[in-house]
């Protein structure tokens, strides 16, 4: 009897533990259809998943003067650029933040962006300090320490530039003198930044860790100069997307003014990812006369190695370049015709879902006598 007993407990006791157990299980698969549902309604309300490795970096200069329309952004259109940024499901961080993540081969929220601004105009801080400040969006103010040091007219002076700092501005150096870097011997680029660095020193305390590249124009013995006087991130004026494989002493920004300064390119900007590129030809946008045009390739790296057909490549003029891939990853572009004198760009798209773009730019400068 007394097993019949045992027998008769445990049938009536494992449907009560079944029981709990479903209802448990039940508990579970809701909570994580709630989990589920709630982070896709997030990333389907703000455009914005929960990880990236890499970040879009916008650039100005000048803010209402309208008498310079080709650096210059009208007020109503930096308006909309950050109600876009606020609304947009866009991430806005410090550059020096921005940087150090993907150095260090961390994620970042998808859509992240960064705002520098460049030459210290005075029209930064009548014009879009107060707009940044109201918004609390974060930017870095790159300058010319000799157009400061020479108080000349249509500039910001040092107390203004230390109010931004002192406020959370980050600052970083855009040399002396903003000269054509790769015109410069070894010697005049040491003394340009050490010059610059010195006084950066005397007025704000430190010396800057990121410089921006006067009109973006840089080589190798650029590079190498900037490095040798302790900076670790290089800005250029080409367009593309900032990732953790870059060269980060030549990091590409979006340029804006009133002519390329629409709403919809900026939405077209801060959306944009990563191409990956490697093995970049020709290593030194620096170009001679001898390399003039330039034998213009890289290799694909990742994802974007699947779509290469449909990869596009534009001239400066827009026109849509002729690309010859070799094997899988590679691309080969070559012109017929040599740059002109000066600055000229080679951008390149691949389409990507929901209308986001992957974005690879170079900028290219031959000097005025043709060679370095």
């Amino acid at each position: 009897m007394l097993v019949n007993v045992k027998k008769s407990y445990k049938r009536l006791t494992l449907p009560k533990i079944s029981l709990k157990m479903t209802v448990l299980l039940m508990l579970i698969r809701i909570l994580l259809a709630k989990t589920f549902i709630l982070a896709n309604v997030l990333v389907f309300l703000t455009g914005t998943s929960f990880a990236a490795s890499s970040a879009v970096v916008f650039m100005y200069h000048r803010f209402g003067e309208t008498q310079y329309p080709s650096t210059n952004i009208r007020l109503d259109q930096f308006k909309a650029h950050i109600k876009t940024l606020l609304t947009g499901g866009f991430a806005v961080k410090h550059l020096d933040h921005i940087t150090a993540q993907l150095l260090q081969d961390r994620n970042l929220p998808d859509k992240t962006v960064g705002l520098s601004i460049d030459d210290a105009y005075l029209s930064v801080y009548r014009n879009a300090w107060p707009l940044l400040r109201s918004a609390n969006l974060p930017f870095t103010l790159f300058v010319a320490t000799d157009a400061i040091d020479k108080k000349l007219p249509g500039y910001m002076n040092w107390d203004q530039i230390r109010e931004l700092y002192q406020w959370g501005a980050r600052i970083g150096s855009q040399t002396a003198s903003h000269p054509h870097m790769p015109l410069l011997s070894p010697q005049k680029m040491a003394k340009e930044l050490e010059k610059s660095n010195n006084r950066f020193k005397a007025e704000l305390g430190f010396v800057p860790s990121m410089i921006a590249y006067p009109y973006g124009e840089y080589s190798l013995a650029v590079k190498r100069a900037v490095q040798k006087a302790g900076f670790r991130i290089g800005f250029g004026q080409h367009s593309g997307v900032i990732h953790s494989q870059d060269d980060f002493f030549y990091l590409p920004r979006f340029a804006f003014n009133e002519t390329f300064g629409g709403v919809e390119r900026v939405r077209l900007a801060a959306d944009a990812l990563p191409l990956r590129v490697r093995d970049i030809t020709p290593s030194d946008p620096f170009l001679s006369a001898d390399s003039n045009p330039p034998a213009f390739g890289f290799t694909v790296t990742g994802g974007a190695m699947k779509k290469l057909d449909q990869l596009n490549c534009y001239a400066p003029n827009g026109r849509r370049l002729r690309i010859e891939r070799l094997g899988e990853s590679r691309v080969e572009i070559r012109m017929a015709k040599k740059f002109p004198a000066g600055r000229s760009r080679i951008n390149c798209t691949l389409p990507e879902k929901v209308g986001r773009w992957r974005w690879f730019g170079r900028q290219f400068f031959v000097s005025r006598e043709g060679s370095p």
